[in-house]
Order: structure tokens, then sequence, then C-alpha cells
């Protein structure tokens, strides 16, 4: 009897240790950040194999000054560093289309309505996350992006993206 307690602790920490590393295969929630001024972000994560994933993000904004969407999706690789730690990385594309208000003008000008319209990016991501023992995951993530193409005043440079995700796993 006292050889099946250590077998049994050994065993029961196994099971633990192993459940703590798998991913969910699914994860929806917030992808909280600045996203170029488009707020917060509906975040889905889908498992695809033990270590690759795909996440699709929905930002939008309704403003004084504009009103835009951005659709964006990344393939992602997911590596375990301990614990219920991982950090992952990806790269993928997205596309978007922003309105914009008039400005007013100064007195002696037309109001001025700037340039809007369809944008298409391609972005990357790196980041880490914790998967906690119930189902929830926070991860905080950098993302790159550079526009390809897009209206007259669209920036299409460089766009570096910080944000904090909150996500329920099922």
């Amino acid at each position: 009897m006292k050889i099946l307690n250590p077998v049994l602790l050994v065993t029961l920490l196994f099971t633990i240790s192993i459940s703590a590393q798998e991913i969910s295969d699914n994860a929806l929630g917030l992808r909280l950040g600045d996203s170029d001024g488009f707020g917060a972000e509906i975040s889905y994560q889908r498992l695809l194999s033990r270590y690759h994933r795909l996440e699709l993000n929905l930002g939008w904004r309704d403003s004084r000054e504009y009103d835009a969407f951005k659709v964006t999706g990344l393939y992602e690789w997911v590596r375990h560093i301990d614990g219920n730690f991982n950090w992952f990385y990806g790269a993928g594309a997205g596309f978007g289309s922003a309105s914009f208000e008039p400005v007013p003008g100064n007195g002696t000008n037309e109001p001025f309505t700037p340039n809007g319209g369809f944008f298409a990016l391609i972005a990357g991501n790196v980041g880490i996350e914790y998967n906690f023992d119930i189902p929830l995951l926070l991860s905080l993530d950098i993302r790159p992006e550079f526009g390809l193409i897009g209206y007259n005043d669209f920036s299409d440079n460089f766009d570096f993206d910080i944000a904090l995700g909150i996500r329920y796993q099922f």
C-alpha cells in the first residue's frame, strides 16, 4: 500500500501537467489594444493541429471623425514555455474600410472631407499567453501591420499594435 501512494501521486501530477499544456479547440473573446484607432476587436481562435491555429479578428470604430472596420486573419504557431505559459508567432493579412466626416473649414475654406475607402494589409504577430485551469486564456501580443493598398489618405507604411487578449476557451 505504501508503494501505491507515490505511484498514484506521480500519475496524478503527470496527468495534470499534460492537461495544463493542452490548448482548447476554440477560444472567443476580445483583443484590447490601440489597433490604429479601431479600439477593441472581437477575436476568435481555432486550433488546427497541436501546435497550429487560426486567429480571426474583427475591429470596428464608430466615432465623430470616422467610421471604420477591419478584418484580420492570422496563421499562428504555438510553442510551450513552461507550465501554462505558451508563446506564439504568426503571419496573415487583412482588409477594411473607412469613411470620414467632413472637417470644418477655417471660415474662408469649404469643409474638407478626407478621402476614405477600402484598404488591405499584411500582418505579423508575436506574443505570450497564459492558459488558466479554468476556460480562460490571457495573452499579450505585438502585431506589426504593413499597408498594401488603400485610399489616398491611407497610411500605407508601418503600424505597430500592442494588445491584451482575453478569451473564453471551449
